[in-house]
């Protein structure tokens, strides 16, 4: 294995083995109604399967109705939005994906208007509804302010999460992953920037995690022992106050993870606040993936990676275990077919398309 090749060696995690080290980051697509996926959904997923990807993962599900980020993200909170999932599943597995899904909760950040529609708070008037915390801290000045969890209510949520990760396993899906980032309802319990709460749940470090921690070990006893689980985090909140989450807090965390069962961290970061300077430059995130797969634990690595030398690199040092393409992909669904050809490797393209590569 040349270090031309390095990005389409596989990779085997539990029972599955990736054809390649790429692949397609949950992008929402915001076309869902009440919840439920359909025909883009199946062709802009099924597409990026076709275009050589190894895994692609559907975007950040809902798993209750209060938990969307709009009115138009899609849902696993109701038995019958399995069916057509699994059906965009069975299309992904016939092209050689691996078939994942982001399971997520908006928490504070939920109810807004579709990003072409202005991304606003939504009132309940026009669509909006009442968002829930980890404290009663509105995300930014004109958005609503959620109501803070109870405990019992923690525990509402987390079973949401369950109910929503046994249907994942019913609709045939190889990976979930817990969205653990951007602000949204796990993220808010981690950092201290959104955690103001003085039980269980909120102060330490071990009380702040507790969340994830128990979520990631309930989920890992419903997912099959050959599939797969990863959590997406923030890994900074790009802050500079000491009470706000780093990298050194990612780190510990996927340790705590990968003993629970976790396969893989997807390193992400931000969310949490609004109008914070983060250096968007090429691979700006790809050292969070690096600093914890040092530390012992797998890595996919995000952000900005748009060039095939670069996510090659990526791999062949070691920076991470996969790259997860997002926008480049929603540029060119066949990113990974013209990355072997750029980079020399035998990758066959489908036999309708194989005249073009």
């Amino acid at each position: 294995m040349t270090a031309h090749t390095t990005l389409f060696s596989p990779l085997t995690l539990r029972d599955h083995t990736l054809r390649n080290r790429i692949g397609i980051s949950p992008m929402c697509q915001y076309s869902s109604h009440d919840g439920f996926a359909n025909d883009w959904h199946f062709t802009h997923l099924g597409a990026r399967a076709i275009g050589g990807a190894a895994l692609v993962i559907a975007e950040a599900t809902a798993v209750e109705a209060r938990g969307r980020i709009s009115p138009y993200d899609l849902g696993l909170w109701r038995d019958e939005h399995i069916e057509p999932l699994a059906r965009t599943v069975t299309h992904l597995k016939t092209h050689g994906a691996i078939a994942g899904i982001q399971l997520a909760h908006a928490g504070r950040k939920a109810g807004t208007a579709r990003p072409w529609e202005g991304g606003q708070p939504l009132a309940d008037s026009t669509g909006g509804w009442e968002p829930v915390g980890s404290s009663a801290l509105p995300f930014a000045v004109g958005y609503r302010t959620p109501h803070a969890l109870s405990l019992a209510e923690v525990a509402q949520a987390q079973q949401a999460f369950c109910d929503a990760a046994r249907r994942a396993v019913s609709a045939g899906f190889d990976l979930i992953e817990l969205h653990g980032a951007h602000g949204y309802l796990i993220h808010s319990f981690l950092s201290p920037i959104a955690n103001h709460r003085t039980d269980a749940y909120g102060g330490s470090f071990d009380n702040r995690t507790r969340f994830v921690r128990e979520l990631a070990e309930r989920v890992r006893a419903i997912v099959p022992a050959g599939r797969l689980l990863s959590v997406r985090l923030s890994c900074s909140d790009w802050l500079p106050e000491q009470s706000a989450w780093d990298i050194e807090q990612s780190i510990e965390l996927s340790l705590q993870l990968k003993a629970l069962g976790v396969d893989f961290i997807d390193c992400s970061s931000g969310g949490i606040a609004p109008s914070v300077a983060i250096p968007n430059t090429a691979g700006y995130q790809v050292p969070f993936a690096e600093a914890i797969r040092r530390a012992g634990v797998p890595t996919a690595a995000v952000g900005l990676i748009t060039d095939p030398h670069q996510a090659n690199a990526i791999i062949a040092s070691g920076q991470a275990d996969l790259v997860l393409i997002a926008r480049e992909s929603l540029r060119d669904p066949h990113w990974p077919l013209r990355a072997a050809k750029t980079l020399g490797a035998a990758v066959p393209a489908p036999q309708q398309y194989a005249r073009a590569f």
